[in-house]
């Protein structure tokens, strides 16, 4: 459930803010890597990982962590 949720959740901040213009590099500069901690190779990976199908989360089981909970 964990590593789902990671990647359910670096989709979502990806999404996000390349639809404001920003390059991958400072998404996961500014972005991931302060919340999460994962290196760049790893967040192409999970940027990747993102489309395979066994990766949805329910959406009853995403409302276990709020988006608050991660804001700092």
């Amino acid at each position: 459930m964990s590593y789902q949720k990671r990647v359910a959740d670096i989709n979502r901040i990806y999404e996000e803010k390349s639809q404001l213009g920003l390059s991958n590099r400072e998404i996961w500069q500014r972005f991931v890597y302060p919340q999460w901690g994962v290196c760049e190779r790893a967040f192409y990976g999970i940027l990747k990982a993102s489309v395979d199908p066994k990766n949805d989360i329910p959406q009853d089981e995403m409302s276990l962590f709020s988006d608050e909970d991660y804001e700092k």
